[in-house]
């Protein structure tokens, strides 16, 4: 790829189903390409899946359905260099941007305007190690944090960063997302599967201004498909 083209895996339009945007109508760009391999991917299609477009092409597509909120996603969208001016035309023209990414690139460098939602992988994904640590210094107030809870292990371990790191001081939310249903009938090499309400009394228990959150999409629509 050249300088102003992007590999895209989809572009669709649905309803929101995670963060404080839960719920309204959206417009989801998901580029191509992870270097992460967390053992709960439900978009392991879009490692390698995908068609190189020019940034008109995608904005394009974009301004052919009627909303104004976009979100960029992956796979992980900051490994390609020109998702940058991709945002920062969005915004020029109007629209809402939400950027989902895990937090494993610089996210300094993300226009301001972005809101980002960062999902930091906890241990039992298998890749805690991949935050870098430098971008808990660039989270803006608007932005959101999201953990995947697969056990205890992983809610001691979010309690810890986010208290180490005052990230409630920092961001809008903060939310915790157990496994979903179907994913947990498949065993996660050694985590324990964990069921919501567990997850909600450790939260409750927890004092901490965490939100309890699932992924709306996959109870609305079949969890395995794809473009919702």
């Amino acid at each position: 790829m050249v300088a102003g083209e992007l590999k895209i895996n989809e572009i669709f339009f649905s309803i929101q189903g995670e963060s404080t945007w839960a719920g309204m109508a959206c417009i989801f760009v998901r580029l191509s390409g992870c270097p992460l391999r967390c053992k709960y991917c439900d978009t392991s299609y879009a490692f390698n899946e995908g068609s190189v477009l020019s940034l008109d092409q995608v904005i394009e597509a974009v301004a052919t359905h009627d909303a104004t909120l976009v979100e960029i996603t992956g796979g992980e969208p900051l490994i390609q260099p020109s998702v940058h001016p991709l945002m920062e035309q969005l915004c020029d023209r109007g629209y809402t941007v939400l950027l989902e990414t895990s937090g494993e690139r610089d996210i300094e460098v993300c226009d301001r305007r972005v809101i980002k939602i960062v999902d930091i992988k906890t241990p039992c994904s298998g890749a805690a190690d991949s935050f870098l640590e430098s971008n808990f210094k660039a989270l803006l107030p608007h932005d959101e944090l999201k953990f995947v809870i697969t056990n205890k292990e992983d809610f001691d371990w979010a309690v810890e960063v986010v208290t180490d790191n005052a990230l409630h001081e920092k961001v809008k939310a903060i939310h915790l997302s157990p496994v979903m249903r179907q994913e947990r009938n498949t065993h996660i090499d050694g985590c324990e599967q964990l069921d919501p309400e567990t997850l909600a009394g450790w939260i409750l228990e927890s004092s901490l201004p965490f939100r309890l959150q699932f992924q709306l999409h996959k109870f609305i629509w079949s969890p395995t498909l794809r473009g919702v």
